[in-house]
């Protein structure tokens, strides 16, 4: 038995090549495929099955591409009622991978359809050598019940229940889930990207509660919000989502057809560092920083199904920005601006603006100005950690809908943890028609570097991506 890990930053999602001698399983893939394709070549082994634990809400799998250029059989949870060809399985099925035998479990509670795959590795012994358990149970963390809002409190009853039957396997049976740190199919995972089932049933904290009802009164409360496209990927994934080779490519657009675009109906997403947004953007365009978390912000906030056009820091950045947002299930990427914002400036088209300022230099702003606002978009639980005196939380996405609830008669100083969110915010707000917003660089963190606030242990948690936050991203 072989198991090797495969890790997407910012989506923090796992997925796993499962070997044996000449064959092997990926679990729960991406939906771009060539590094298991790669992995296994390496490897000597054919790709044979394809495993899903369940229908995932935060990104598009790719069980769809990887069947279809390797033959593998796709095997999936009965209770998902998937529309592709592939073997529906619920508790009690077993099948074989050379010498490893795989039993399924039905694990409901993060998803109705969700099952646990227990691995046993029969060339050393009988007993369960691993459990790829999806989002069911996390390092440190469980998954999250509420995916389904009319369904939270049963299926928080039916995940206690699914947890029982993980705790009951044995101690030393390897946990290998479907996300680690920094992603936001739980509350609080650990820095360790896999466990014992012996380990976490001693220091997992929601494995420590006797009741359900104390279960529930837990696991119900402080989750972090939920990105819109969690309410779509599932449902594009148990119809079976489009081949990215049959998706149209982006080609290059000029700075005048880029403009025709944004009288029609296509959204500019504009991928560049928010310094670069600041001083000069496509008017109406969304600042999604490709070094901040590009996939889980775009998949939250950009319209799925209008055209999207592209700019970026130069035209080797397309592969990734277009890979990354088809994750997220946002496949109508046109184009790109071909030449980037200096084909837009010497066009002479209309261009807009947004101020930035320091931490120390927005310190010495609001010691004088006490009718400066500060308005805070991080998420609800790191705004609680620590913010400063007097500011207003409103997340950044929900800036789409809440707009109405910041003043236009007075500077308002967007803060985050670092300068990528609130530079969406900013983004989000000028849309809606401010002139008098600046952007905080550095945000929370400058603060506490400056000595100017405490440090945020959310902000500045270590074992994630640098500047990266808890919360779904920086």
């Amino acid at each position: 038995m072989f198991v090797q890990s495969f890790f997407v930053p910012g989506l923090a999602h796992l997925s796993y090549l499962l070997g044996g001698k000449s064959t092997c399983a990926i679990v729960d893939p991406r939906r771009d495929v060539d590094e298991y394709l790669s992995a296994a070549k390496n490897m000597g082994m054919g790709i044979t099955h394809i495993l899903e634990t369940h229908l995932h809400a935060d990104f598009v799998s790719g069980h769809m591409d990887l069947a279809a250029r390797t033959g593998a059989e796709i095997i999936a949870p009965r209770a998902g009622k998937c529309s592709f060809p592939h073997r529906p399985v619920a508790e009690g099925d077993e099948f074989q991978i050379e010498d490893m035998s795989i039993r399924v479990l039905d694990t409901p509670g993060h998803t109705p359809e969700h099952i646990t795959f227990v691995v046993t590795d029969q060339s050393r012994g009988a007993e369960p050598a691993a459990i790829f358990c999806g989002d069911t149970l996390f390092v440190g963390d469980v998954g999250r019940p509420d995916l389904f809002p009319d369904q939270a409190v049963e299926l928080a009853g039916k995940l206690y229940q699914s947890l029982g039957k993980l705790k009951a396997l044995p101690d030393p049976t390897l946990v290998l889930p479907a996300h680690g740190a920094g992603s936001l199919c739980g509350r609080a995972m650990g820095a360790m990207r896999f466990s014992a089932v012996g380990y976490e049933k001693h220091y997992n904290r929601e494995l420590q509660h006797k009741t359900l009802d104390a279960f529930r009164g837990s696991l119900l409360t402080g989750l972090p919000e939920a990105p819109d496209h969690f309410s779509r990927c599932s449902d594009i994934n148990r119809k079976g989502p489009a081949k990215v080779e049959s998706l149209e490519a982006a080609r290059p657009l000029s700075a005048q057809e880029v403009y025709q675009w944004t009288q029609k109906s296509a959204v500019v997403l504009d991928a560049r560092d928010f310094l670069a947004f600041g001083g000069a953007h496509i008017p109406g365009g969304w600042n999604i920083d490709m070094a901040g978390n590009y996939q889980t912000f775009s998949g939250w906030v950009i319209p799925p199904d209008q055209p999207i056009v592209l700019v970026l820091e130069s035209d080797g950045r397309l592969l990734d920005a277009t890979t990354m947002l088809r994750r997220v299930g946002l496949d109508k990427v046109i184009g790109w601006l071909d030449g980037g914002m200096p084909s837009w400036n010497v066009a002479g088209l209309p261009e807009e603006h947004v101020p930035q300022i320091s931490a120390q230099e927005l310190a010495a702003v609001l010691a004088k100005d006490s009718k400066s606002a500060v308005l805070d978009v991080r998420g609800k639980l790191e705004f609680e950690t620590l913010h400063l005196n007097g500011a207003v939380n409103i997340p950044a996405p929900d800036l789409r809908k809440r707009h109405a609830e910041v003043p236009k008669d007075r500077t308002v100083y967007v803060i985050c943890n670092s300068g990528h969110r609130s530079s969406l915010a900013c983004s989000i707000l000028l849309q809606k028609g401010f002139k008098n917003i600046t952007n905080v660089v550095g945000g929370m963190m400058a603060f506490s570097a400056a000595g100017l606030v405490g440090t945020c242990p959310i902000c500045s948690a270590p074992h994630l991506p640098a500047v990266q936050g808890a919360q779904g991203g920086k």
